[in-house]
Formats: structure tokens, C-alpha cells, sequence
């Protein structure tokens, strides 16, 4: 059997299949034919060696791109509990037509960095709404945190003890994000009572598994209608009408950027450094 030196790499491949395949006949291919196709091929991409890193990156293109599907196709499923649940706290506009939902760690440095930015849309724009999601992921002491932010809620100062909490430096215990709460005019034994309430550790649990379901790795992360936006996102551009806002969804087609990634820690809440 002779075989055409210059086929296309496609071909090649094909053949080198096809051979392999059971639905083939086994005398399509005599075994010296099967080791004409090989060896060409394998001269080609020795001769050809970025058709592999192409072939690579395509491979990854399209997961990414399957995998972006199948995230949107769940994140339809589970509008409801993204963006209007009624536990979630919201901030800005509760009636914008745009918005901004954030999952975030108060033991994550990148999150702490990415804080003002946020505080930014909700300024800069009155039709932004911000949507806070507790992911503690990094441990008991995160945890803990988010416990007392959603009892903060109860006592209508949620965005003033997630504002005293971000702007802290450094680790954070029990009784620094107690301290934290009473520099904001909190009710202590009140807020330590609501903490462990049944209604607030089921939330907590399902930001976990809303997490593990849109296959969030890492904090911060944020949605911007149906993208999901991993990592901490630039502040400086202000070229836009609607400058902090696009600051954050001009990333929504980048490479992701800074966070802690968590995959594990979502799992497991082992504690690690901020």
C-alpha cells in the first residue's frame, strides 16, 4: 500500500485512527501500512512541533468554553438563590439594572485588595447593585466571621461591619472580629446568640454549595450578568461612562487574576495564611 507523504496532518491522524478502530476491517490495513502511517506522522510532528501546542490550545480553548456553557446553564438554574436570596445582603441600588455578586473570605488578602474597587461601583454608579456572598472557606475562623456578619445583618449594619472587617490587616481571630463589632456599635451578646441560630449556618452551608456547584476556585469571584469574574480585578482604568463598573466587567473575558485559590479549602476549610 503506498502511502501519500504530503497529506495533511488531519489526514494522517485520521488514518492513524481509523486503523485502531474496531469498526474498521482488520485487513484494511496491512501491518506494514500501519507502520508507513506511523512513522509519518511521527516525522511530521517532529517536524512540526507547534502543531502539538496548537492542538493544546485549542483542546484547552474549547473546555474553557464547554465548561463556560455548563457554568451559565447552572447559573440560570440558580438565579433565584445568586441574586435575590432574600438572606443575601445587598448594597447600592436595590433596584439597579445592573448587577455585581461577589463571593469572598474576610481571611483573603485579595479579596481585602479588591474591596475598594467594589465600594467604587457602588458609589460611582447609583443603578449598580451589590450583592455580597460570605464564602468562608479559609478556615474556623472565617467561619466565625461570617457568622457574626450575617448576625450584623439582624441589627441593620452588615455593610459596616463588612467594611471594619475588610479593613482589617493581618490574621483575624475570634476576638479581633469581636472587637470588630463593637467598634460599630454592635450588640455583642445579641450578635453571639444570632451567630450559631440554625437560619444563619444553613445559609453559610448553601454559599458552599452554590460555590462547589458554579465550580468556584478561589476568592474573590464575582458575577457580572451571566460571567463569572475569578480573581481580583484591576482599578485603574477609568475610561468608561460608567468607570468602577467596567473596571470590573472588562475583566469578565480576561485571564482570570489574583485570588486564593480554594478548590480544596471549599472541601476541607483548612486554615491558611491571608
Amino acid at each position: 500500500m503506498t502511502i501519500n507523504h504530503r497529506l495533511p496532518l488531519a489526514a494522517l491522524v485520521g488514518l492513524t485512527l481509523a486503523f485502531g478502530s474496531p469498526s474498521v476491517q482488520a485487513d484494511a490495513f496491512d501491518e506494514a501500512a500501519r507502520d508507513e502511517i506511523r512513522e509519518i506522522v511521527r516525522e511530521y510532528l517532529l517536524e512540526n512541533p507547534d502543531v502539538v501546542l496548537e492542538a493544546l490550545r485549542e483542546m484547552e480553548r474549547r473546555t474553557a468554553a464547554a465548561q463556560d456553557e455548563e457554568r451559565r446553564t447552572k447559573m440560570a438554574a440558580l438565579k433565584s438563590q445568586i441574586f435575590d436570596d432574600p438572606m443575601t445582603p445587598v448594597s447600592g441600588n436595590a433596584e439597579g439594572d445592573v448587577t455585581v455578586v461577589e463571593f469572598f473570605d474576610y481571611q483573603c488578602g485579595y479579596c481585602k485588595r479588591m474591596f475598594p474597587a467594589m465600594m467604587s461601583v457602588r458609589e460611582d454608579d447609583p443603578n449598580v447593585r451589590i450583592v455580597w456572598k460570605e464564602l468562608p472557606i479559609l478556615g474556623p475562623v472565617s467561619r466565625f466571621a461570617s457568622e457574626a456578619a450575617m448576625a450584623a445583618a439582624k441589627q441593620d449594619k452588615y455593610l459596616e461591619f463588612h467594611t471594619a472587617l475588610m479593613g482589617h490587616r493581618g490574621r483575624l481571630s475570634e476576638e479581633i472580629v469581636l472587637q470588630r463589632a463593637q467598634s460599630v456599635g454592635l450588640d455583642i451578646d445579641r450578635l453571639q446568640a444570632d451567630m450559631k441560630s440554625d437560619e444563619i449556618q444553613s445559609y453559610l452551608d448553601g454559599n458552599l454549595e452554590l460555590a462547589r456547584t458554579l465550580q468556584i476556585s478561589g476568592t474573590p469571584a464575582m458575577i457580572i450578568g451571566d460571567k463569572l469574574v475569578p480573581g481580583a480585578v484591576s482599578n485603574r482604568s477609568r475610561s468608561s461612562s460608567r468607570p468602577a463598573l467596567m473596571r470590573i466587567q472588562r475583566f469578565s473575558g480576561a485571564t482570570p487574576g489574583m485570588r486564593t485559590n480554594t478548590s480544596r479549602a471549599i472541601n476541607s476549610c483548612n486554615t491558611r495564611n491571608a
